[in-house]
């Protein structure tokens, strides 16, 4: 019984780390090309913190940048309440181009992070695996370099989602508003 039960975890292990290595990432990825001032446009998630914050999220920006050592210093303002709220995050980029790693200092969790697709001009479609001590967790944005995207680039991150497992309550085109918008450049 005991011997049958760690071979179902292990099992179940092996399908989750073959799930991340389907994950595409772009081919021929221009790190340089990412930089700059994008708008977060929608935001996928079959995390508890996502599902208790959907109702109250909204659109926010995201200043990408290179740091010395090669790795990005990514910068999202976004509003919260009647202020705006900054959050850093390191990414340290991987041997695979267009691959990062993340470790929340606050909670742990350890993210690798995927830019899936891009044409750096107009949008860029990102996937995470997010695992902490209590499971593990997808995300799928999608940015713009404006704060709209043609019918086809949001069924793209909606199909894409899908994809991830995401179930369609857990995929939001978000918000669109003009808070906190001019103090990201």
């Amino acid at each position: 019984m005991h011997t049958a039960l760690l071979g179902l975890l292990g099992l179940a292990l092996l399908g989750a780390l073959r799930a991340q290595d389907t994950i595409p990432v772009q081919t021929d990825f221009q790190q340089d090309k990412l930089t700059g001032r994008w708008f977060s446009i929608g935001l996928a998630s079959n995390s508890n913190w996502f599902k208790e914050k959907k109702p109250l999220m909204k659109m926010c920006t995201t200043v990408i940048s290179e740091t010395a050592d090669g790795n990005l210093e990514v910068t999202s303002t976004y509003p919260k309440g009647d202020q705006c709220e900054k959050r850093n995050s390191l990414y340290t980029r991987t041997e695979q181009p267009g691959r990062f790693s993340y470790t929340s200092p606050r909670w742990g969790s350890k993210h690798d992070i995927r830019v899936v697709e891009t044409n750096y001009e107009e949008y860029a479609l990102v996937a995470t695996q997010i695992s902490k001590s209590t499971g593990t967790s997808t995300m799928v944005l999608l940015y713009s370099r404006t704060k709209e995207l043609s019918p086809e680039r949001l069924e793209r991150f909606t199909q894409f989602s899908r994809e991830q497992g995401l179930a369609d309550e857990e995929i939001l085109i978000l918000p669109r508003t003009d808070k906190c918008m001019s103090d990201a450049a």
